[in-house]
């Protein structure tokens, strides 16, 4: 029935989602989700919120998330936004922020999103080369562009631009908005929350699916100026003014108040990642530096594709990328350390 179809929709080129399996009894190590339990106060909230009031329309403003977002990262509600996971909240900035009279930049491995977003906003983009050691060189992006995103560890690399080169960035682009996708940054990095006030063009997401282990629930947020605020607002408003449900709500919330529990389920993948890291560096792999919950990597002798085959026959799944300069490379989410300690097992007797 595609004569029905807008003629936009047959230019799209949909996003493709990592591989959600229907067969179970799999170690399943290639979406970058959290291996450990959501804190147990979120779940006890999140089931306290079921049990009465789903009959009612949740608050439109997510006040009570905007303020304890806003407690938490020491800023001011109106700089809050939140959204139905942090890929609607970057729809909306694609939509209410990004210019369209020059090319958004972003890098050429990056989120395979952002050219999805470009396409079906009709917004011009130019992807920027990383380095030859999968670096963002700031000066890259000194040119004249209607925006810039990329996150921050970038994925699938998993490499950490710090902060001083991204208050550099923000500086030499006064004119255009800078988004920093933080998806991952709770695993090794320090958030760019922090240079908000100081630069008006600067915003920053994050979610709540992998940190907090709340991808179930579809979390996810920015904070900036209040400008950039009100625009993102305007967008949602015309969009769906009720995108945050209350269990998602009530759950988030919870979360971000289980300090203690969130810092021991965070640093159990961060020593995960470096054990598992020095594992595959045994083996014989080269791994890029990581500050997220995954690490990104490529055997110095034997094709990744084959790889990742090998492995699916043993029930682990991996993600391999086709893309060009990375199609070598296995993208492996950490996972518990039985988890990551079978892959290495399964490795070992596969190289063998």
């Amino acid at each position: 029935m595609s004569q029905f179809w807008n003629p936009l929709v047959h230019k799209l080129k949909p996003y493709v989602p990592g591989e959600q399996p229907k067969v179970s009894n799999l170690i399943k190590l290639n979406t970058n989700e959290n291996p450990y339990q959501p804190s147990p106060k979120a779940v006890k909230a999140i089931k306290t919120v079921a049990d009465s009031g789903l009959q009612l329309y949740p608050d439109p403003e997510s006040s009570a998330l905007k303020n304890a977002l806003a407690d938490y990262y020491g800023v001011q509600s109106k700089q809050v936004f939140v959204g139905n996971g942090s890929d609607e909240v970057l729809a909306h900035i694609f939509k209410a922020l990004f210019n369209n009279s020059a090319p958004i930049l972003f890098p050429d491995i990056s989120y395979s999103f952002y050219p999805v977003y470009s396409g079906l906003f009709e917004l011009d983009y130019t992807m920027v080369p990383l380095t030859e050691q999968f670096t963002i060189d700031v000066n890259d992006y000194n040119q004249t562009n209607g925006g810039i995103i990329f996150p921050n560890p970038n994925a699938p690399s998993g490499i950490l631009m710090p902060l001083s080169n991204i208050e550099l960035m923000a500086k030499n682009n006064p004119d255009s908005v800078l988004v920093i996708d933080e998806a991952y940054i709770d695993f090794g990095g320090e958030t760019a929350i922090n240079l908000v006030d100081q630069y008006p063009n600067l915003l920053v997401t994050q979610t709540f699916s992998k940190s907090r282990a709340l991808a179930g629930i579809r979390v996810g947020f920015a904070i900036g100026h209040c400008e950039l605020i009100e625009g993102l607002e305007r967008v949602k408003n015309s969009f769906n003014s009720y995108p945050m449900d209350k269990m998602a709500t009530e759950g988030a919330i919870a979360a971000l108040h289980d300090k203690d529990y969130f810092a021991q389920t965070r640093q159990n993948i961060i020593t995960s990642r470096e054990k598992l890291t020095a594992d595959l560096q045994h083996l014989d792999f080269q791994v890029l530096p990581s500050s997220a919950n995954f690490v990104f990597a490529r055997h110095k002798q034997r094709d990744a594709a084959e790889l990742a085959q090998a492995l699916r026959e043993k029930a682990i799944i991996v993600r391999h990328f086709k893309q060009e300069r990375i199609d070598q490379f296995l993208r492996i989410t950490i996972g518990t350390d039985q988890q990551c300690q079978a892959l290495v097992d399964a490795l070992r007797e596969i190289l063998r």
